[in-house]
């Protein structure tokens, strides 16, 4: 039995309410598991988690149904293999949704593989993974989960690099439903993370140490109100009310798909929809889904750009 089948969810209500969001670590999250391994710098808009045989991670206090969640990471540099630096939401109980960035350490010198991952409904398995195009030792660089309730988006300094659709009308289960705290941890995975496990943690190097800054949460996310067991998204006017409307569908434009393209084309180098190996009897169903609507391979003339060509022929 799929574990869908098994799930239930609580309703969604939307509600107007204030926006939740900060860039106060001690304010917004809790430390959850190895509290003396996090170190808290600049007041506390900065928070060094560091793995010495235990690892360390924070927790968001609320939770959110929908938004668009940024933080600044600059990972373990030098020797980092066996270690994972991660950034994600997750829901909880058994039929959870989570939205992954996880950063494979390896041997010094070799470059850090990017593993990202959707589970929706408690299913997961939906991994595709990058190398990057600049060090992400030598500074901080932003990485950023947009959810609404048509797409999952996941960035790297403004630059998209997977899109997840809702295609839960064709059987493909989409989060919508739950609402999901925010994470960062680091921890050890000697026995997958590099090189399949091959490359076991040097423990000699320790401590490894990853600093996250500037967490951003979206005026537009929908806090979740633990309450009464309602999504409040932000109240305003009617300016707000149609900038929150309009976030609400975002979708990619055709510029931010010729970018994806490129980043998959040059860095992506796994794709679950690709392995045959793991699926001798075709492809998920959401790997033969169009990703991307006809409108959005439309290249946008604006109207200024169009009264010129008119003006000119």
């Amino acid at each position: 039995m799929r574990a869908s089948g098994l799930c239930r969810h609580a309703v969604l209500v939307l509600a107007l309410a204030v926006a939740a969001g900060g860039h106060d670590f001690r304010r917004d999250f809790d430390v959850v598991w190895g509290e003396g391994n996090a170190r808290f710098r600049d007041g506390v808009r900065q928070v060094e988690l560091s793995l010495e045989r235990t690892g360390a991670r924070l927790q968001s206090k609320q939770r959110y149904l929908f938004g668009r969640f940024d933080l600044e990471i600059k990972l373990v540099p030098g020797e980092s293999a066996g270690t994972i630096t991660s950034f994600y939401i997750r829901t909880g109980g058994a039929c959870h949704d989570e939205v992954d960035f996880e950063f494979l350490g390896n041997a010094s010198g070799e470059p850090y593989l990017l593993h990202t991952n959707i589970f929706s409904d408690g299913r997961g398995e939906r991994e595709q993974q990058f190398v990057l195009w600049f060090d992400p030792t030598a500074d901080f660089h932003t990485y950023s989960i947009l959810w609404n309730p048509h797409s999952i988006i996941l960035y790297i300094d403004g630059t998209p690099i997977r899109v997840f659709r809702n295609n839960a009308a064709r059987g493909v289960p989409f989060p919508a439903r739950q609402p999901a705290h925010v994470f960062a941890s680091i921890w050890d995975a000697e026995d997958w993370a590099t090189q399949g496990g091959r490359v076991k943690t040097d423990w000699a190097s320790a401590p490894f140490v990853a600093a996250y800054r500037r967490y951003n949460v979206s005026s537009s996310a929908c806090a979740w109100d633990e309450g009464d067991g309602r999504a409040r998204c932000p109240a305003g006017g009617a300016r707000r009310r149609r900038r929150q409307a309009a976030w609400m569908a975002q979708k990619m434009d055709w510029w931010s798909w010729m970018t994806l393209s490129w980043v998959r084309m040059n860095y992506m180098v796994y794709d679950y929809c690709d392995d045959r190996r793991r699926f001798p009897h075709g492809a998920p169903p959401e790997c033969v889904i169009p990703i991307a609507g006809r409108d959005e391979l439309q290249p946008r003339i604006s109207r200024s750009s169009s009264s010129a060509s008119a003006t000119t022929s």
